[in-house]
């Protein structure tokens, strides 16, 4: 049964985009080719060949979606020849640093709320401004979520889609292991609990199954975790807003699971990455964005998993939506509107929102929304259906990063895996967590 499903709620109240005022010490190559609005932006040329280059990160799916709908773009701008590419999350930001500094970004990527005040602030991509309403439609944005990509008075970015967090359910492990899936509603504590009971069933399996991944090197669990316990995450000029304490109870309360072997083992997941250990169906739960759901069901090769809120604290859920991604054009493109038109092509065009489905976020549009033709049961049905259902959890506001949040985010992921290694302890994690956290954010 295929039917059409709407999300109407606004995520405006949820979203609140009140960029944190930061200024970074990270210099991105300011020097580069200045981030001004196209002086006189026209209609995108049809009478010359015009070549872009597109770039993003993901999987091999996320890749057969892209060409998809690339082939369509250039079906309709035969004129334009896309050039894409991908990496995986921690060698794109890689790339594109080395990129930024040689300014040599691509013309279209995609961009995160991780590094847009950071790219943006250091003269890197191309105010959209002028744009808006020559090449690019945003009509159908909410303010708000179209706000996400704004830095000062420059629109740098296009919101795709919208998440929020949850905790991805492998069953066909569940189920050959014969133990229950976790229920709506377990605190941290008692996920961790059964994680472990997971782990000791899939003890004797091969290859050898584990309840869940090491989530404590996850910069936004942390942070939902802080607001779960009625703390926010930044100051108003971007500094951390809890203290080293926080960080210390962070990492120790998950130590015992580290210690008895129960997450899914750090060197495994080296081995495995870019995937994950559900992914290569080793590991019975993850706790990542919604969107992910489709990559990882297609990667694990089954579509008998779920999503579920994640665990709850003192002071409730306390989830929030946030943008998945963003789409930016380098501010040195030669090909400023034709720039525009393919990113507003990817945001508005409903075939393209069929194409990706969730597997960016439920679209930011109506019209692709309205285009999905979601199947029932599919794991489109899923995703959406997890955010109608999770909506009532959103209570707390989008603790959107500053400049800088980039780098302490990779910082974290450094360091968890440190920690994973038994290579630090809890109170070094947070040592030099706060230590990066100084030298990179709040005008540092």
């Amino acid at each position: 049964m295929v039917r059409t499903r709407t999300t109407s709620r606004t995520r405006t109240a949820a979203v609140q985009v009140t960029a944190l005022a930061a200024a970074s010490a990270l210099a991105l190559s300011a020097c580069g080719g200045g981030s001004t609005a196209s002086a006189e932006a026209a209609p995108v040329a049809t009478d010359r060949d015009i070549q872009l280059s597109l770039v993003w990160w993901g999987d091999d799916d996320r890749a057969g979606r892209y060409e998809e709908a690339v082939a369509l773009f250039e079906e309709k701008y035969p004129n334009i020849d896309v050039q894409t590419q991908f990496q995986a999350w921690d060698d794109y930001w890689t790339a594109r640093s080395t990129e930024a500094a040689g300014q040599t970004l691509p013309d279209v990527f995609q961009m995160d709320l991780a590094y847009i005040h950071q790219y943006a602030s250091n003269n890197q991509l191309l105010d959209l401004s002028n744009q808006l309403g020559v090449n690019l439609d945003a009509e159908g944005y909410d303010d708000g979520l179209l706000a996400s990509g704004a830095v000062n008075d420059g629109q740098y970015g296009i919101p795709t889609s919208t998440n929020t967090l949850g905790m991805i359910v492998h069953h066909d492990i569940l189920d050959e292991l014969g133990v229950e899936a976790p229920e709506e509603g377990l605190t941290w504590d008692e996920y961790d609990a059964w994680v472990r009971e997971v782990s000791e069933a899939g003890a004797d399996a091969e290859p050898r199954v584990y309840g869940g991944t090491d989530y404590t090197g996850t910069l936004w669990l942390f942070i939902q975790w802080l607001l779960q316990q009625g703390k926010t995450a930044f100051n108003d000029d971007g500094t951390p807003a809890f203290a080293e304490e926080d960080l210390v109870a962070w990492v120790e309360r998950t130590q015992p699971l580290r210690d008895d072997g129960v997450f899914y083992p750090v060197e495994r997941t080296k081995q495995v990455e870019p995937l994950t250990g559900l992914q290569v169906n080793e590991a019975a739960t993850e706790m990542t964005w919604d969107n992910m759901t489709a990559g990882y069901s297609a990667n694990a090769g089954t579509e008998n998993v779920d999503l579920l809120p994640v665990p709850t604290g003192a002071e409730g859920s306390s989830q929030f939506w946030k943008p998945s991604m963003l789409l930016s054009a380098s501010s040195t493109t030669e090909e400023p509107d034709a720039a525009a038109a393919l990113i507003d092509f990817l945001v508005n065009d409903p075939e393209v929102g069929e194409i990706f489905g969730t597997s960016k976020g439920v679209p930011a549009v109506a019209e692709q929304r309205d285009a999905m033709g979601v199947e029932e049961g599919s794991i489109d049905d899923k995703i959406v259906g997890y955010e109608d259902h999770v909506a009532e959890r959103v209570t707390a506001e989008t603790p959107l990063p500053g400049e800088g949040y980039g780098v302490v985010e990779a910082e974290f992921k450094r360091l968890g895996e440190e920690l994973a290694y038994g290579n630090i302890t809890a109170e070094e994690f947070a040592d030099q967590w706060f230590a990066s956290a100084e030298a990179n954010l709040g005008g540092a």
